[in-house]
């Protein structure tokens, strides 16, 4: 059909072409190079994320052009021209902001190190920017596909037509909704409040893991099996649950010990002081035993100590857990849990038998008798 154009017209859409390719490059180019300089906040791959969506606006650009020229509406639909210009508008525009939105999100959380032992200030700016970020594409995004089908005549009228039953048909979208709504609101709430963090360790529904995303609808916990427990956000709102790195990532570690009446508590202390300086768990800050529960059979000892986080705190419970059995086995096993059992003989004096867990005890007692 542009066979029938005149050579004006012709040199026009080249120059129009031309001029669109041009300018696209240099933008291109300026982009690259700001990219790779330190001093600007533009990652290095902006200009090829930038890419489609700068050609997608040249394009719309171009378009606009065409409408100038009479021949060329003659030819093609005026109305067809404007609707895709502003259609590619409207996608170059949103596509490039959300590149932005991220490029900025990745520039300030490049100041965070979240190997960091303890990292709680980059826990909360990761969270806050990653649930920030999602809110604002949501929204945007939301924004151009209203904008793009308000650009539709047919579609426009409809929406004049629907307006008068707009308060029955939005009380009724609002019930059905609210359940959405309120979780959409809670992950809201969760990037300003901030309740949980990534990389915060939590213990939910009996599970022990950490935060690995933060969804605006739902959170996704890594188990320590390596298991994903997926929650709405709403169930850190509603529901209680543990948070051991809230404040801060260092952590309490306990180990309880159970043992019988004869155990030497000052050399259990002794025995607890070696082992945590022997290791490179143990931070050397909390060192306690302490006697918290008394039976009829058994006493419970707690050992309490401290590491930088939790998974070392984990590590630590368990070397000092195992440390101190072996410890009263070799050197105390008079100390290990008993069972006694006091039986009195016809016509003889009460005796005490003191009855361990060994298969030999049938036979002392025959004799006993």
């Amino acid at each position: 059909m542009f066979n029938s154009l005149d050579s004006k017209t012709s040199i026009f859409l080249l120059i129009t072409l031309a001029a669109g390719l041009i300018v696209f490059t240099i933008f291109f180019f300026v982009l690259r190079k700001l990219g790779k300089s330190p001093k600007t906040m533009l990652p290095l791959n902006f200009a090829g994320k930038i890419r489609i969506p700068l050609a997608l606006f040249m394009l719309a650009l171009i378009l606009r052009i065409f409408k100038t020229n009479d021949q060329l509406l003659s030819i093609i639909d005026e109305k067809l021209l404007s609707h895709s210009s502003t259609l590619l508008f409207i996608l170059s525009i949103t596509w490039a902001l959300i590149v932005i939105i991220k490029a900025f999100k990745r520039h300030i959380l490049t100041k965070y190190d979240m190997s960091a032992s303890d990292n709680i200030h980059a826990r909360k700016a990761y969270t806050q920017f990653n649930v920030l970020e999602r809110v604002l594409i949501f929204l945007i995004v939301l924004f151009a596909v209203s904008i793009a089908l308000m650009s539709f005549d047919s579609i426009r009228s409809i929406g004049v037509s629907m307006l008068t039953s707009a308060g029955i048909a939005g009380i009724i979208i609002g019930f059905a909704a609210q359940k959405a709504l309120g979780t959409l609101m809670a992950g809201i709430q969760i990037a300003f409040t901030q309740p949980i963090r990534i990389d915060d360790v939590v213990v939910v529904e009996g599970e022990w893991g950490r935060i690995e995303e933060i969804y605006l609808t739902y959170v996704v916990v890594k188990i320590w099996d390596k298991r994903r427990l997926v929650l709405p956000t709403t169930y850190f709102i509603e529901n209680p649950f543990q948070n051991w790195t809230r404040n801060s990532s260092d952590i309490l570690g306990t180990v309880f010990i159970y043992t019988d009446y004869k155990v030497p508590f000052d050399s259990l202390r002794e025995e607890l002081t070696r082992i945590l300086k022997s290791t490179d768990l143990w931070d050397g800050e909390v060192n306690v035993l302490q006697v918290t529960n008394v039976t009829n059979g058994t006493i419970e000892s707690r050992a309490l100590m401290s590491a930088k986080d939790s998974p070392t705190a984990w590590d630590l419970r368990v070397l000092v857990r195992e440390k101190l059995v072996v410890f009263i086995q070799k050197n105390y096993p008079d100390s290990l849990p008993r069972t006694r059992v006091e039986m009195q003989a016809e016509g003889k004096s009460d005796s005490s038998i003191t009855q361990k867990n060994d298969p030999g005890i049938s036979d002392l007692l025959k004799k006993e008798d």
